[in-house]
């Protein structure tokens, strides 16, 4: 049994039904994932989904790497429906298959270039430790400049709360969807 009922229109309030319409009509075309369980406040589903569309769609980041740092958030916070999402748009984009296969066994990615390994350092150190040093905060800022900086922190924290979301509706995965850990 799911913690949260599926909504459907017949079941939505007005308030959800506006803010159903702002996450369908965007980029994203569907309301999969947090969204059934965000509905529950229809502001805040309104504001986080158009931060997400930001992040998601519009960062300064390149897809590759933006993805990237989504994957590393899932895993983080071992959000397997984040995971299943997004490890395969990480592919599309060009990530290479052991990066993710690195994340699975909780090791650091062989072979990464040099953008990859400041988006691998910085957002698993904003994970574990919370911060990030002077010196990693240079190297980040030089390889993407002070925007990237903040997307970065941007797509870490917008993708803790997906995760969090996911993980305490415990959304599964879709059917015959092995679980990546």
């Amino acid at each position: 049994m799911p913690r949260f009922a599926e909504l459907t229109k017949e079941t939505m309030t007005d308030a959800q039904k506006k803010a159903y319409e702002g996450i369908v009509s965007g980029p994203r075309g569907g309301a999969r994932g947090p969204f059934n369980i965000l509905l529950r406040s229809p502001e805040l589903a309104d504001t986080v989904q158009r931060v997400g569309a930001y992040l998601r769609f519009k960062s300064s980041m390149p897809p590759r790497l933006n993805e990237f740092a989504i994957c590393i958030n899932a895993r983080f916070w071992e959000s397997k429906y984040e995971w299943y999402a997004h490890s395969k748009l990480a592919l599309e984009a060009g990530l290479p298959t052991g990066h993710l296969d690195a994340l699975v066994a909780r090791t650091r990615p062989a072979g990464m270039t040099p953008e990859e390994a400041v988006v691998y350092d910085f957002c698993t150190t904003l994970h574990q430790k919370h911060f990030v040093d002077d010196a990693l905060f240079e190297r980040t800022k030089q390889a993407f400049g002070e925007q990237g900086v903040v997307d970065l922190i941007g797509v870490s924290g917008y993708y803790t709360i997906v995760s969090m979301v996911l993980n305490v509706g415990e959304v599964p995965l879709p059917e015959g969807v092995p679980s990546p850990w």
